[in-house]
């Protein structure tokens, strides 16, 4: 039998460049080898988001017409509602006994999101504890991998401890403990050199970017502040226009030639970005037009995610029976 995987997405926007290299290309490679399941957080999105739920509930369909684009198949791949699934929440509070604040304040993920967020000296307690909310989404379908970056790693770790714990207080194996799974990391920085693309940072560029939106962008995108004319010696390293050639552009022979002018004084930044741009719409332009595609089906397409979402309820309640039969609280 083939491995199980639970990957997701929080539904807060639509999806970007950043999230097609860091994790759906990979994502559409993996439906075929592995019994994937692909989770819509949208009550973890509600943490940060509480006060403004429409721009949750809106957000599903928007990732929905994103998966769609990309490649993964809704009759593959398991993709379910989170909050369509009540026994998570039930399996959350079992494990909730087995964590301790203290263990969720060292979390290094935790503590870098806390900052970010600015929570660190009022912390929502939704937020606070949504590590082990996790630690339920991945148990209650019982997967064997989850796909993640490095920084992510702290997060399979903490499930793995509860699910150890768990197992070991009820001398039962009820409780899968999953592995991580690493990718590729790529970063992908945004197109004012930030080191995070991100949706709040206004520096993005998105799945749904019409061709003249991907190329003011790209004329837009960041590059070596210190060159002021086009026969100045510029900088490779840390250029986001030559860090997205690295990735985008398959022509290795002219990112080559480019990086040498570049840094010989002898090209200017509109033939850069101007040849960047048309290796980006050769990747771009496909996933736009199925994109286009996903916009009409939009109805057809949830109803097929709340399909699943059912017969995952029914995978997520076998779990949390299993765990109340352990406890012994099972009637």
């Amino acid at each position: 039998m083939k491995k199980r995987i639970l990957t997701g997405d929080r539904p807060t926007g639509k999806l970007h460049i950043g999230h097609l290299i860091g994790s759906l290309e990979n994502r559409v490679k993996l439906q075929q080898e592995y019994d994937t399941y692909i989770m819509i957080a949208n009550v973890q999105a509600l943490t940060d988001n509480f006060d403004n739920p429409g721009k949750v509930k809106n957000s599903i369909q928007e990732l929905l017409c994103d998966y769609y684009a990309v490649g993964i198949d809704f009759d593959i791949s398991h993709i379910f509602i989170q909050s369509e699934i009540p026994a998570i929440h039930e399996i959350f509070i079992y494990l909730a006994n087995f964590a301790t604040v203290q263990q969720i304040s060292h979390n290094p993920t935790i503590k870098t999101e806390l900052k970010q967020k600015g929570y660190e000296a009022s912390t929502p307690l939704g937020f606070f504890i949504y590590p082990i909310h996790q630690a339920a989404d991945i148990t209650c379908v019982k997967a064997d991998l989850v796909p993640v970056g490095k920084d992510q790693a702290p997060m399979v770790e903490s499930c793995r401890e509860l699910v150890r714990k768990f197992n070991n207080t009820y001398s039962m194996n009820v409780l899968h403990e999953p592995e991580a799974l690493y990718g590729v990391e790529k970063n992908i920085p945004g197109i004012d050199g930030n080191e995070k693309m991100g949706k709040s940072l206004n520096n993005a560029i998105y799945l749904s970017d019409s061709a003249e939106e991907l190329r003011r962008k790209v004329f837009s995108v960041t590059t070596d502040p210190n060159r002021i004319h086009p026969t100045d010696p510029g900088k490779v390293e840390g250029n986001v226009v030559f860090t997205y050639h690295d990735i985008f552009n398959s022509n290795k022979d002219e990112v080559a030639d480019l990086k040498l002018r570049y840094t010989t004084g002898k090209v200017g930044d509109v033939e850069v970005k101007e040849k960047l741009y048309k290796a980006m719409e050769q990747t771009l332009a496909p996933i736009r037009e199925k994109r286009y595609e996903a916009e009409k089906k939009k109805a057809e397409l949830l109803e097929k995610v709340i399909e699943t979402s059912r017969e995952v309820r029914k995978i997520a309640r076998q779990t949390a029976d299993e765990m109340k039969e352990a406890m012994q609280i099972k009637f």
